[in-house]
């Protein structure tokens, strides 16, 4: 459908707020530009982009916005996945491989319901998009709270990156204007930031290391995924990360003081992991 009906300098005028689209490695400048295109064309202005292949800016991906070049000019540019989503507290991430992890998947539309939920909520989600070659990598899966799957013909199931950005700000735009879904009072909290949750992962990692939890080294990376969607399943607020925290703390300071003691008894030293027999 070309042509348009609004210049270039309103486009993006009066536009509610909506998700941030994040897109990983993405190798091509022409589809950074298509994806702005698409986010503009279905009234998503927030462009983070992580690690692109061929650096930044990229000309090619002002050319192939098409008018979108505000989004370009203003994208956000970022070394890791975790950077990028650190101020979110709701993240999709879109693939169409099967994931060795639990994970709850959408359809494109029910995804866009969940993200038009957050933002009426008061929520800062976003989704992301993975590199036009491999897609996203299971630790970027890891760091969302669910994934979106279009359902696609199986025999041939691999989208454009510019095409995938169009079918979920597609179907985010028919889900602007539905009535506000019921939320549960928060009661003096917020969800917690992707920020604040990896904070958590990596205390709570230090510490399954030095117990040997997280051993044999082969399997860790898997171990660490699970425990992490453990987490991110269960829609944590600020209050219960920090206290989550606190129980770690807390574990980790009984232990050391019951070392400790068994130390100075002249009792055999035992491994952090290990159960020590009670007197």
């Amino acid at each position: 459908m070309a042509g348009t009906d609004r210049s270039k300098a309103d486009a993006t005028a009066g536009l509610a707020p909506a998700p941030a689209v994040i897109l990983v490695r993405p190798q091509l400048g022409a589809n950074i530009g298509a994806s702005a295109r698409a986010m503009l064309n279905f009234g998503l202005t927030e462009l983070r982009i992580v690690a692109p292949r061929d650096g930044w800016p990229n000309e090619h991906a002002v050319k192939a916005a098409a008018g979108a070049d505000e989004l370009i000019k203003k994208a956000q540019i970022f070394d890791t996945v975790a950077d990028a989503v650190a101020d979110l507290d709701y993240v999709l991430a879109t693939t169409a491989r099967p994931r060795d992890m639990v994970k709850t998947v959408f359809t494109p539309e029910e995804g866009a319901k969940r993200l038009s939920g957050e933002m009426r909520a008061g929520g800062r989600p976003g989704v992301l998009f993975g590199a036009e070659r491999m897609g996203l990598h299971n630790d970027d899966v890891a760091l969302a709270d669910a994934v979106i799957t279009a359902p696609l013909n199986p025999g041939f199931s691999s989208l454009n990156l510019g095409q995938a950005v169009l079918l979920v700000s597609y179907e985010w735009r028919r889900q602007a204007d539905e009535t506000p879904v019921e939320t549960v009072p928060m009661a003096g909290t917020r969800p917690a930031r992707k920020d604040e949750l990896l904070g958590f992962f990596e205390h709570l990692e230090s510490v399954l290391d030095e117990t040997g939890f997280l051993e044999p080294v082969e399997k860790r990376p898997a171990m660490v995924r699970n425990v992490r969607n453990m987490f991110q399943r269960s829609g944590l607020t600020e209050q219960e990360v920090r206290t989550l925290r606190g129980i770690v703390s807390a574990l980790t300071k009984h232990a050391e003081r019951r070392a400790l003691a068994r130390f100075q008894a002249g009792e055999p030293p035992w491994r952090p992991g290990q159960q020590p027999k009670d007197k």
